[in-house]
């Protein structure tokens, strides 16, 4: 029987929504506002689902400290209180959008799990606006 456990975590961080190759024009008609030269912030909320079997010794199916840590050392180390565009090497090349961002999360956490545990990772970039990732 499989069991999802989730953990919230939150992290604050600028981006610009904008393609390198296109004009300021063009990047205004497609990105609006985001793609300000000078930047804009977020504060995201994530939250991390682990699904897996519950192991019949602890009980557990991952525990939720070692989730924490792993939350901290991969994302909010690498990502809170960064310029996503110039200090996240992802991003260097790729556009800093939730639906990217998220992504690189679950790239940067499926390593670190148990063989057999299935990832999702949820970013809100606002209240009303979240995405979701899993393979």
């Amino acid at each position: 029987m499989k069991v999802t456990v989730s953990r919230k975590a939150h992290f604050n961080a600028a981006h610009r929504l904008y393609r390198k190759d296109w004009t300021d024009i063009k990047n205004n008609e497609i990105f609006g506002k985001c793609a300000n030269p000078h930047y804009h912030g977020h504060n995201y909320e994530l939250i991390v689902h682990v699904k897996g079997e519950i192991d019949p010794i602890t009980g557990y199916v991952m525990d939720m400290k070692v989730l924490k840590d792993l939350i901290k050392d991969e994302v909010e180390h690498r990502m809170d209180h960064k310029n996503l565009n110039e200090e996240v090497e992802e991003f260097s090349d790729l556009i800093p959008t939730a639906e990217n961002i998220v992504i690189v999360i679950y790239n940067w956490l499926k390593p670190h799990l148990a063989k057999g545990h299935e990832l999702t990772i949820t970013l809100y970039e606002t209240p009303r606006n979240y995405v979701t990732f899993s393979k």
